[in-house]
C-alpha cells in the first residue's frame, strides 16, 4: 500500500519547517512574509508528490467543513432533483460540497437527518421542511447556523426562505382553464397545512371566485398507496364529473393520468403545478405551472453563501414568479364547442 504523504514529509524533503509549509498551503504566505520563490517551490513539490490535506484536521483547525447539508422532500422528483443538481454545481464552484438526503416529507426522518448533519458539523443548511419540524428549525436559528428554507416556509419563524409565488401560479392555472371555457374545474391536492399547498389552494379559490364558479376539491392522503389513490380519484370523477382538473403537484397529476387511463375515462382539461419531463411526452401534452428552477437554485446558494461569509445579517424572504406553460391538455373545451 502506498504510504500517505504527510505535511512533515514535504517539510523534510524541502528542508523547511512544517509551520512554513502549513502557512503556504493555507494561503498565508504573504501574511507571514514567506518569499514568493519558496512559496512556488513548496506548491510545485506538493503537486509533484500528490499531497492531499487531511480535511478533518483542517476543519478542526478552521471550524469549517466546507460542506452544505441539503435536506429535500424527494430526490426522485424532477423538481427537487434539478434544484439539487444546480445547487451542487454552484456550491462546488465556490469550494463547497453538498451532502443531500430525502425526507419523504416525514417529520421524524427530517429531524433525524438534520441532527445527523449537525453531528457532522456541516457549515450550512438548505431545507424543505416537513410538517412538525418547527422546533428543530428554531433550534438551528437559535444556534445561529446558516440556514435557508425552500419550496415552503414555516409561518411564525423568522428565517430565510426562497419560494415561488404559489398563489399566483395556482390562480393563473385555474383562470386559464376558466378562460378556455371549462366550468366544472376541480382541484386535486393533499391533506396538508404546508404553506405551498395552502397557497395553491388559495390561488385556486381566488380564481374560482373571480370567474363565479363552483369549487370542486379532492384531497389525497400523502401516505396512501397508488392503488387507493387511483380508486378514490376515479370515485371523485364519477361523483363530481369535473370537466377540468388542476393538480396541485406533478406526482398527483401523474397518478391522476394513470387513473384516467386505467378506467378509460375521457380526458378532461388538465393542468399540473410543477412541470415534468413526462408531460411533454404524454398525448395530449400536459399544461403545467413551471417553477423557476435556476432562479431558485441561484437565490438559495447566494443567500446561504452570504450567510457563511458573514455578509448578511437580516432575514431574506424571496418569492419568485412561476410560468404557466400552455400545452394541448387545456385547450380542448373551446375548440370542441366552436367546431
Amino acid at each position: 500500500m502506498k504510504k500517505k504523504i504527510l505535511i512533515s514529509d514535504i517539510a523534510k524533503d524541502l528542508g523547511v519547517s512544517v509551520t512554513t509549509v502549513s502557512f503556504i498551503l493555507n494561503g498565508k504566505a504573504k501574511e507571514k512574509r514567506i518569499s514568493e520563490g519558496l512559496t512556488k517551490r513548496v506548491l510545485a513539490h506538493v503537486q509533484k508528490v500528490g499531497y492531499k490535506p487531511n480535511e478533518l484536521a483542517k476543519s478542526l483547525r478552521t471550524g469549517k467543513t466546507k460542506i452544505i447539508g441539503l435536506v429535500i422532500e424527494d430526490i426522485s422528483n424532477p423538481f427537487f432533483a434539478n434544484i439539487a443538481r444546480l445547487i451542487e454545481t454552484r456550491a462546488y464552484s465556490k469550494g463547497y460540497r453538498i451532502i443531500y438526503c430525502s425526507t419523504d416529507n416525514q417529520p421524524d426522518k427530517t429531524i433525524e437527518l438534520i441532527q445527523l448533519f449537525r453531528d457532522r458539523h456541516v457549515d450550512g443548511y438548505i431545507i424543505t421542511p416537513s410538517e412538525g419540524v418547527d422546533d428543530t428549525i428554531q433550534s438551528l436559528i437559535n444556534s445561529q447556523l446558516p440556514l435557508v428554507l425552500f419550496d415552503r416556509y414555516i409561518p411564525g419563524l423568522a428565517t430565510n426562505y426562497v419560494v415561488s409565488d404559489n398563489v399566483r401560479g395556482a390562480y393563473d392555472a385555474t383562470a386559464h382553464l376558466a378562460q378556455q371555457g371549462y366550468r366544472r374545474i376541480a382541484l386535486v391536492t393533499l391533506y396538508s397545512s404546508q404553506t405551498q399547498m395552502q397557497d395553491r389552494m388559495n390561488g385556486y379559490m381566488r380564481a374560482i371566485d373571480s370567474y363565479k364558479l363552483q369549487p370542486y376539491v379532492k384531497k389525497v392522503n400523502m401516505g396512501d398507496d397508488e392503488e387507493t389513490t387511483v380508486r378514490d380519484f376515479h370515485a371523485f370523477l364519477q361523483d363530481q364529473q369535473p370537466d377540468a382538473i388542476f393538480f396541485a403537484t406533478n406526482y398527483l397529476a401523474i397518478t391522476g393520468l394513470k387513473a384516467l387511463k386505467h378506467y378509460q375515462t375521457p380526458l378532461p382539461g388538465v393542468v399540473s403545478y410543477d412541470d415534468h419531463t413526462l408531460f411533454k411526452l404524454f398525448t395530449p401534452t400536459i399544461t403545467a405551472v413551471s417553477q423557476p428552477i435556476e432562479a431558485i437554485a441561484d437565490e438559495l446558494i447566494n443567500v446561504l453563501l452570504n450567510q457563511l461569509d458573514g455578509k448578511i445579517k437580516e432575514v431574506k424572504q424571496i418569492v419568485l414568479p412561476s410560468e404557466l406553460i400552455v400545452r394541448e391538455s387545456s385547450r380542448g373545451r373551446i375548440s370542441s364547442t366552436t367546431s
